[in-house]
């Protein structure tokens, strides 16, 4: 064997044989990282590979072939998983674990004491009522919940979700005492307790309902853009909400559209009369806090636990607006009476649910999203599942059962969950933990906290928002990641910000999911090329070295063909492979259509000249046999010549010459020919095929045809191939021999067939 030649250009049509493909590469010494690989096989279309491969038949529907049977094996498995505590607590390690939930759950309730205290404030209820719902709900997430580190309870989003409900329909406005502008705070709290409770249990409801139905997927629908975008938001009123705190301020309560932006107004309207004891009460806070936090940063791996920075706080403030007497001497407001004890249950007023029901719906959502993403990335890091439907479940049955005893709606905070985490919580007993301890403190100490002013729970919450407040840098980082992302990101803070938390939340969910069509109706178009002894075909814009198939056009949608992007895809059909079928079949069927008329003039000329000839009465039969063959050869010759000044063929095949069967080529009617044979439709990012789809592609096969180019589909899927039988997209003039199992077969196979067959051409595959 000679030594090879030199290397010339490379070839990039691929040349085919007709029998087998071999491949035949230059040799290349493979890296450390590089390795090659031959294949040899026939080309495969559809019909073929499902003989070879023996495809089975789509299943049918799934139906009811025998009852469901129940086992006590079945009966025991049911209710583990609906009550999750009964599969882990008898298999709990106590020596390894029950130290550090101890020690967890202690370090949570000292900081879901304050938080729960404060988020009160928010919904716009008392802070007893923040200690409630830090209780019963702890308590039966315990019993149901699957993740073993998430901090479930009060949360400044949930809070501030709430409030501005039992703001707007239970305003201050209503129960002003008559001849006097002072509100009764009494009744009114009243009232927006009930408030509260239905909207927990229409909550709970949604979410057991919505788990039970196994549709925890729904949360799928709210990306990390919108999540993170819209609890930005919502700190921007959890923010706003505190001001009237922070300054002692009595402002006007605003719901609705734009009530951000009149409340914000409203209070540097009346900033002349803020309270100046308030002012340096929350700045002193706010600074001690935030030196606390960075204490604890700095030393969080000597400590052996965090600094209970709120909790000193709380304890610290009480003492000296006691001693001092922050409300009589300066007139900074305090929480007032906390009664001592539990609330016997009470049934929530159910006349208040058609009221509530969009907002109870809009909190349970975002309250499962928050708690399920904070589940997830807890669970992948410690290496256990969280099932989505039971945490909806979980959920639901808190919110369900906290209503009853006057708790407003809870989800998970992050930064409880973070302490639970980092402090050695293993299970969901460090949460019993800390329940059990809010407990103490409902029974035996919340009176205690009197004096406690105002200003440091509103410190509190602010200083607390410092984790949302940086998601701000989300812009920078999608704007050089993803623009489509940081759009959504923006609509979502912009309309939550101007429309309030529930109108905010449908238009961003509703502008994520157009956004989602959007891209699909406009995806990127491309004609691949083949990339240089490869079968790899590639956008030959991106590529340099891919190189069009001489005579074949291959096209790809970066994206499924469907009713919203099929227009869009023949558009662009045509634009890329440069022939405009729809001009070229309206030229051809109007020179066929002037043919006919020639046509028909010509048999209406044969018919008056047999009339002419049967009126003139031949005398003899030979005479007239004689006249008959001179007319025949007249019309004939009258034929041709009217063909041959038409600028037509005088060929056998000729429509004017012929039969009227036969029908005419681009070439006969002297049409310009595409300037390739072959199109090739990449069909390898379909994954689902309706009638529009069918109806395009079947239309493409029509057009294509007519215009003398053959169409061929590759890279479809198993389920598409099965969809496309259901639809009856297959026929006498679209087979499944119209279909292969990639380009690079149909390249094969469309070269094949332009190529005229000889029986002494021995062709190879070169790739």
């Amino acid at each position: 064997m000679g030594p090879p030649e030199p290397p010339g250009p490379r070839d990039t049509q691929a040349l085919l044989a007709s029998q087998d493909l071999s491949m035949e590469k230059p040799e290349m010494v493979p890296g450390p990282l590089q390795c090659d690989y031959r294949v040899d096989r026939q080309v495969l279309n559809e019909q073929e590979l499902e003989e070879t491969g023996q495809r089975s038949q789509s299943p049918k529907p799934w139906r009811w072939r025998a009852l469901p049977r129940c086992s006590r094996a079945i009966a025991w498995a049911t209710l583990c998983r609906f009550l999750p505590i009964l599969s882990w607590l008898p298999k709990y390690p106590v020596r390894e674990f029950l130290l550090g939930d101890l020690l967890s759950g202690l370090s949570v309730g000292i900081v879901q004491l304050p938080q729960g205290l404060a988020y009160a404030l928010l919904a716009g209820l008392p802070p007893v009522f923040g200690l409630y719902s830090s209780f019963y709900p702890v308590f039966v997430y315990f019993l149901f919940g699957t993740s073993r580190h998430i901090s479930v309870g009060t949360f400044a989003v949930m809070s501030v979700m709430v409030g501005s409900v039992t703001e707007s329909l239970v305003p201050n406005d209503a129960f002003l005492v008559p001849g006097n502008d002072t509100v009764n705070v009494t009744a009114r709290d009243a009232d927006r307790v009930k408030v509260a409770s239905a909207l927990s249990l229409l909550v709970g409801v949604f979410q057991v309902g919505l788990g039970i139905l196994q549709v925890g997927f729904v949360v799928t629908y709210l990306s990390e853009p919108l999540v993170r975008g819209y609890t930005t938001a919502a700190s921007i009123q959890v923010l706003v909400s505190q001001l009237k705190h922070v300054f002692g301020l009595n402002t006007q309560e605003y719901s609705g559209p734009l009530s951000q932006i009149y409340i914000v107004l409203d209070i540097i309207w009346k900033l002349p009369k803020s309270n100046v004891g308030t002012v340096v009460t929350a700045l002193i806070a706010s600074i001690l806090l935030i030196a606390m936090k960075i204490i604890n940063q700095k030393l969080s791996r000597r400590l052996p636990m965090p600094i209970p920075s709120e909790l000193l706080m709380l304890i610290g403030a009480t003492a000296i607006s006691y001693g001092v007497g922050l409300k009589d001497k300066f007139g900074v407001g305090i929480v007032g009476d906390i009664p001592a004890g539990l609330e016997p249950p009470r049934l929530p007023d159910h006349h208040l649910f058609d009221k509530i029901v969009g907002n109870a719906f809009a909190i349970a959502v975002v309250g499962f999203a928050i708690a399920i993403s904070l589940g997830k990335i807890f669970g992948m890091k410690h290496g256990y599942e969280v099932d989505n439907n039971q945490e909806l479940i979980a959920l639901g049955l808190s919110n369900f059962v906290g209503s009853f005893f006057q708790c407003f709606p809870i989800s998970c905070s992050m930064s409880r969950s973070l302490v639970q985490e980092g402090s050695g919580g293993n299970t969901q007993i460090a949460g019993a933990v800390s329940s059990l301890l809010i407990l103490i403190v409902i029974v035996k100490l919340g009176e205690l906290f009197y004096d406690l002013p105002k200003a440091i729970l509103a410190s509190i919450i602010i200083v607390n928002l410092k984790g949302m407040f940086l998601q701000f840098s989300d812009i920078c980082y999608l704007w050089k990641a993803n623009r489509v992302d940081l759009m959504i990101w923006l609509v979502t803070f912009v309309a939550t910000v101007l429309l309030n938390l529930d109108i905010g939340l449908a238009v961003a969910v509703a502008f994520s999911l157009l956004s989602v069509i959007f891209r699909t109706q406009l995806p990127s178009y491309s004609i691949l090329g083949q990339v240089p002894d490869t079968d790899i075909y590639r956008d030959v814009t991106q590529y340099k070295e891919a190189k069009e198939i001489p005579g074949v056009k291959i096209f790809r949608c970066s994206a499924t063909l469907y009713f919203a992007n099929a227009e869009f895809y023949r558009q662009a059909l045509k634009d890329k492979i440069g022939l405009d079928v729809d001009h070229l079949i309206a030229k051809k069927k109007k020179l066929i259509k002037k043919q006919m008329l020639k046509t028909k003039k010509l048999q209406k000329k044969e018919k008056r000249q047999k009339k002419a000839a049967a009126r003139r009465a031949p005398l003899d039969s030979s005479e007239s046999n004689s006249t008959d063959v001179k007319i025949e050869e007249m019309e004939i010759g009258n034929a041709k010549e009217s063909n041959v000044q038409d600028g037509g063929v005088d060929r056998p095949d000729n429509p004017v010459a012929t039969d009227k069967g036969c029908t005419p080529t681009l070439e006969m009617l002297g049409l310009p020919q595409p300037h390739f044979h072959t199109l090739i439709l990449d069909l390898g990012t379909l994954n689902f095929v309706d009638t529009v789809c069918i109806k395009t592609l079947k239309n493409i096969f029509r057009e294509f045809q007519e215009v003398e180019v053959n169409v061929y589909l590759a890279g479809c899927h198993g389920n598409m191939i099965t969809q496309f039988e259901s639809g009856n997209f297959f026929g006498d003039s679209i087979t499944k021999g119209h279909l292969f199992v990639s380009i690079h077969d149909a390249v094969t196979f469309a070269l094949m067939q332009s190529r005229p067959r000889t029986t002494q051409s021995v062709l190879a595959t070169r790739m």
